[in-house]
């Protein structure tokens, strides 16, 4: 059994009924529920909170749906930083990390899988990391 960090987009679509994607969304998260724990980190609270109301709408949701809740390990920042040198080596526009690099450095360094909608940036810049998305798990 693998843990699975699990990206905004995809609470984000069950929280708010997203008529296109509540249903993938739903299902791969219970699918990923059985098969090890689910994990967010600060980066994907911080971009849920804009949603809620209340911090205890939050937690209670996080609960309600048997989340944990991980602090961003050093390492991951770390090569968050260092993909971000790279992404602007490329000629990446940003002019700091993107929370995608968070986000994948985090799975990439805990050995999770990443449950995600948007393989974009985190196939291109984390290629070791196992993802779970419409195109990879229809």
């Amino acid at each position: 059994m693998r843990d699975t960090l699990v990206d905004t987009n995809v609470l984000l679509d069950i929280s708010e009924a997203n008529q296109v994607w509540f249903g993938w969304s739903s299902m791969a998260l219970r699918d990923a529920a059985n098969r090890g724990e689910l994990v967010v980190n600060p980066v994907v609270y911080s971009e849920l909170a804009s949603g809620y109301a209340r911090r205890e709408e939050l937690e209670a949701m996080l609960m309600h749906a048997s989340i944990r809740k991980e602090e961003l390990p050093w390492d991951a920042a770390f090569m968050a930083g260092l993909v971000y040198r790279t992404y602007r080596g490329k000629g990446g526009e940003r002019t700091r990390p993107l929370p995608d690099f968070y986000i994948g450095a985090h799975a990439s360094v805990r050995g999770y899988r990443l449950l995600t909608r948007d393989r974009g940036y985190y196939r291109g810049y984390f290629p070791t990391i196992e993802i779970i998305s419409p195109d990879t798990h229809p």
